[in-house]
């Protein structure tokens, strides 16, 4: 009592898991977007087009040198240590080609420059080479921000209602199946999604991201998507023409690889931010576009945060503000807390931990039992 003013304050301590576990408010929030909005410095809506390039070119340079690395030295490494360099490798380009693609996904919400074409074409050129439709992806995503949290219009990952899980989804309900969910998830999710549009949104006919004539997409959009088809195929057959070269395994060892694991890596962090046990979903009866976005959570990936330029853990920021820079969505994140309160999720449970409760615990959504907002639906996985 006697330091007065000079006594420190002891941080605050981690939430428990039980109250991690708590529900979010879902009634409508005593606060406007407005309100949130104004809590954040003006500064950080402004977006430099220096400092956007300078993540490009500080990923990149991380890329071409592990890359050099690779081709120059790992043949001479002798054996166990060529065997032990390449998981080394895979690791880090998988992790740094995350950061590459989630600046890609900033030129798809115009937050890398003021100018619409220059974000477009950065988005093109590296979703392009990571072999992802940037202009398909681009409008779904869209879509995907203005329906958070609506059953019937969101795009991804969108949760069943237990009348609609699949039959075999009780028979997977046990640890084994569990490693078989999450593997198919991690491995073949990204893919089956561009291409089959598993786990989105169902259109009454087949809906593909690479379908310029596709039901995704609109009369005004169909030409950039058959941009972004041209630029993945442009991509495509210069693998071809490696694979000709150099060899197929060569290619999987020092491009494929990496790209399986920044695919994982992108279906884990989309999944873990909209799948929580405390996250309400809304039926067309309750859900708003401002309650939708606040349905979701911020994660804790560790050093990982940095790499994948924190949209890991400023992600209730993003879906509030999406053409915010990820450069100064943690200062936004850090002013809006007090002004959102309860209704802000953060989770900080180990991710390997968090991903296996979640395919655990949330298999479908369906109301409380006598609830007066039957419009709200959680998570359940008893069948």
């Amino acid at each position: 009592m006697g330091a007065g003013g000079r006594m420190t304050v002891p941080p605050p301590a981690k939430k428990s898991e039980v109250d991690v576990l708590q529900r979010v408010p879902h009634a409508k929030p005593p606060f406007t977007l407005s309100q949130v909005k104004k809590a954040i410095p003006p500064h950080c809506f402004q977006r430099s087009v220096l400092r956007s390039f300078s993540y490009v070119i500080y990923d990149l340079a991380i890329v071409s040198a592990c890359f050099y690395i690779a081709i120059t030295y790992f043949h001479l490494l002798p054996s166990p240590f060529n065997y032990l360099a390449w998981p080394i490798y895979w690791a880090i380009q998988g992790c740094v080609l995350t950061g590459v693609w989630v600046v890609a996904h900033e030129c798809g919400h115009h937050a890398f420059s003021d100018y619409q074409w220059l974000d477009d074409t950065v988005g093109l050129i590296l979703h392009s080479c990571l072999l992802v439709p940037y202009f398909s992806w681009k409008y779904s995503h869209r879509r995907h921000h203005s329906n958070t949290g609506s059953l019937e219009r969101d795009e991804v990952f969108v949760p069943k209602r237990k009348s609609g899980v699949a039959w075999y989804s009780k028979y997977l309900n046990h640890p084994p199946g569990r490693v078989i969910t999450l593997t198919v998830m991690l491995t073949l999710g990204w893919p089956l999604y561009l291409a089959f549009n598993v786990s989105g949104r169902p259109y009454d006919r087949f809906a593909c991201h690479y379908d310029p004539c596709g039901p995704i997409y609109s009369d005004r959009e169909r030409l950039q998507i058959f941009i972004s088809d041209l630029g993945t195929l442009a991509v495509t057959y210069g693998l071809y023409k490696l694979v000709a070269a150099q060899g197929l395994v060569w290619v999987i060892c020092h491009y494929g690889v990496p790209l399986l694991i920044v695919n994982a890596f992108l279906v884990m962090i989309t999944y873990l931010q909209h799948t929580h046990p405390s996250l309400p979903h809304y039926d067309s009866s309750e859900w708003d576009w401002f309650r939708g976005a606040l349905a979701t959570v911020d994660r804790d990936y560790g050093i990982l945060n940095k790499v994948f330029h924190n949209i890991t853990d400023t992600h209730v920021a993003h879906h509030l503000f999406s053409t915010m820079p990820h450069y100064h969505a943690m200062e936004a994140t850090k002013a809006i807390k007090p002004v959102l309160g309860k209704y802000y999720q953060f989770d900080g449970t180990p991710i390997h931990k968090a991903i296996w409760r979640e395919v655990k615990e949330c298999i479908y959504v369906e109301p409380d039992d006598g609830a007066q907002s039957k419009g709200v639906f959680w998570y359940r996985n008893n069948f």
